[in-house]
């Protein structure tokens, strides 16, 4: 059967990866302003179990896809199929570079993530000062794209509601109606 609708796992997915961006985005920018303390350090840990999170569910989303693959595309002009495609293929590769180049940071810093406070994740590299203050840029640049991108994303569904007057939003927020 041809759904015209994302699966409801598919629209959980989704809008929970979104909201821990957020939560992610806020407790980064809140962090590094911190004086060193325990706070500061509990902080930290906050913001790497919500990225861990973050590309444990990318995993689990891209997964999904295969298991229940979403509707067909909607009718577009062809530059806006590849424009959609392109930004969706490139936040799928920031949700997964993001968390990871934060989690080579660290290991290059020469402090462990442990997830949730119980699982300790291996060092993906040997401690190094310098690789760790080129990884903490390039973490810097990547969650400015991926910024950048949410809002064309965000902006895009927003046109295709109430411009465009079709389906776009509708599938990923079946509660609401279409506009006519």
């Amino acid at each position: 059967m041809c759904r015209s609708v994302y699966s409801l796992a598919a629209v959980l997915l989704h809008w929970l990866t979104a909201a821990l961006i957020l939560a992610a985005a806020g407790i980064g920018l809140y962090m590094v302003d911190l004086d060193f303390s325990p706070a500061k350090l509990r902080t930290y840990s906050w913001h790497k179990w919500v990225g861990i999170t973050i590309l444990l569910l990318t995993a689990l989303r891209l997964a999904w896809r295969q298991l229940a693959p979403p509707p067909p595309p909607l009718a577009l002009p062809r530059w806006q199929a590849r424009l959609a495609a392109s930004v969706h293929l490139a936040l799928y590769v920031l949700l997964f570079a993001i968390p990871v180049s934060g989690w080579l940071m660290s290991s290059a810093l020469g402090v462990s993530v442990v997830y949730l406070g119980m699982v300790p994740l291996p060092d993906l590299v040997g401690k190094d000062e310098a690789l760790g203050e080129q990884l903490e840029q390039l973490h810097w640049i990547l969650n400015r794209a991926l910024l950048v991108l949410v809002i064309l994303h965000a902006a895009a569904a927003l046109k295709h509601h109430f411009v465009d007057r079709d389906a776009a939003l509708v599938r990923m927020l079946p509660f609401l109606h279409p506009r006519t």
